[in-house]
């Protein structure tokens, strides 16, 4: 894959891949950084980037890109202010962003990201679990692992016929398979208590619209509740819900939405061409990235299309401080001082991408330390004393001048697009700067 598209992207006269293509990659809000670290590893090896830490490998999430060609072509007439909500429905995952206009061509995020594996995908299980109640469940097994291409075709037929024109309205609607027709296979494979039954009815498999809809509520019933929550996390009044991706175009998932929210939200619309939304989106924010990599190099000032997020987790440091009454007596270390968390970022902060969080005064423990090693932490707690159970996101070494324990350090989190952390650490004595661009460890399960 990585040989064609570096083929396909060269045959252009004068691009060179390594030098002249930015790749964005799109991915469901629930991916964890564990996952983005081996999906980068991946395109390494792939060679379509130079290294894994490569600045021309960038990622956004689903939503996330859908908001933004939803700003471009759908939010023409509506003001800077505006509060409106992304709802991806794809076929594996459902995943919502709440944002809002805080400029010309720019979004900020509203409330944290969020997903779930709640796609379209689920109700084709339930249908297959419905068929297999009729023909055996182990008769659908042997197709899965026999006859795979049949088994997708009843699929294909249900959905066509079925899932994607349902809107809950008809009671009278229903869907009928004939095997023959759509699986003859199945016959081969049917034990002989089904076979006859089959035959009684003339290999005709009748669904009618209550058991199709009990297919589709679980789903359904998920993404409203997760856009409930969405809503009651967001303080301003969201104006507009638009649905994205395929199952976005489900005309009883859209009636459901309405039925629930149309006292809360003032309109909810399936997309411009919603099945496309995330892809053309995630265009537009590569291209705005590349201005930005490019102008960076010539110092002209270019505004990245998102301008700030709300932060998924919590951000700190470990640090050393004096022992104090009260404090656990088990933490106490034998030179009386006692680890603790210090907080830097919390969740549901929202920040600026690219801008610093710095905090200053940070001193040695010893007056003898030659070095400082910050040890960088992430939680999904609010407001911890201590670094039991966090994850170290990684660290930042410094070194240090003269002695004492009066010499001061700064260091500071930013927070760039999607996965990218960087940390920097200052010695206020001399001047020295450190960074570091974190390389997320794929052992970990930080999500």
């Amino acid at each position: 894959m990585g040989k064609l598209i570096k083929k396909t992207v060269e045959s252009v006269e004068g691009i060179k891949f390594h030098e002249n293509v930015l790749l964005v990659l799109s991915v469901p809000a629930e991916y964890s950084k564990k996952e983005l670290a081996i999906m980068r590893e991946c395109a390494s090896e792939a060679d379509l980037i130079k290294e894994e830490n490569s600045e021309y490998l960038q990622f956004t999430t689903e939503p996330e890109a859908a908001a933004i060609y939803c700003m471009k072509n759908c939010l023409e007439s509506y003001e800077i202010g505006t509060t409106f909500m992304i709802v991806d429905c794809g076929g594996g995952t459902v995943d919502l962003t709440t944002r809002k206009l805080v400029g010309e061509n720019q979004l900020g995020e509203i409330t944290e990201r969020a997903g779930d594996y709640c796609g379209s995908s689920f109700i084709d299980e339930a249908f297959l679990k419905h068929i297999g109640s009729i023909v055996g469940n182990s008769t659908i097994d042997k197709l899965r692992d026999k006859k795979s291409k049949s088994l997708q075709r009843m699929v294909d037929h249900f959905c066509r016929k079925a899932k994607f024109p349902f809107t809950g309205e008809d009671t009278d609607f229903q869907y009928d398979l004939d095997v023959l027709d759509v699986i003859k296979v199945l016959k081969k494979f049917v034990n002989d208590e089904a076979k006859e039954l089959l035959e009684k009815n003339g290999w005709s498999i009748e669904i009618e619209f209550e058991e199709i809809k009990s297919m589709f509520d679980p789903i359904v019933e998920k993404i409203i509740q997760m856009i409930g929550t969405q809503l009651d996390n967001c303080r301003d009044e969201c104006s507009i819900i638009f649905l994205v991706g395929g199952f976005g175009q489900s005309k009883y998932l859209k009636n459901r939405i309405e039925e629930k929210f149309k006292d809360r939200v003032k309109s909810i619309v399936v997309s411009k061409e919603p099945v496309a939304a995330v892809v053309r989106g995630a265009t537009l924010f590569g291209l705005s990235l590349y201005d930005k990599i490019y102008n960076m190099r010539n110092d002209e000032d270019v505004l990245f299309v998102l301008k700030n997020r709300k932060l998924n987790f919590t951000y700190g440091i470990k640090v050393f401080k004096p022992f104090r009454k009260g404090d656990p007596p088990e933490r106490k270390t034998s030179n009386g001082f006692i680890q603790r968390f210090h907080r830097i970022a919390k969740r549901d902060d929202i920040v600026d991408i690219d801008s610093e969080i710095r905090i200053y005064n940070l001193c040695p423990v010893s007056g003898f330390q030659t070095f400082a090693t910050f040890y960088i932490y992430i939680t999904k707690e609010y407001d911890p004393k201590y670094c039991d159970g966090m994850e170290v996101l990684g660290t930042l070494k410094i070194d240090l001048s003269n002695n004492g324990t009066d010499r001061r350090v700064s260091f500071a989190l930013s927070f760039g697009q999607m996965e990218l952390l960087t940390a920097t650490a200052r010695n206020e004595t001399d001047g020295q700067n450190y960074l570091a661009t974190f390389e997320i460890n794929k052992e970990i399960g930080i999500v």
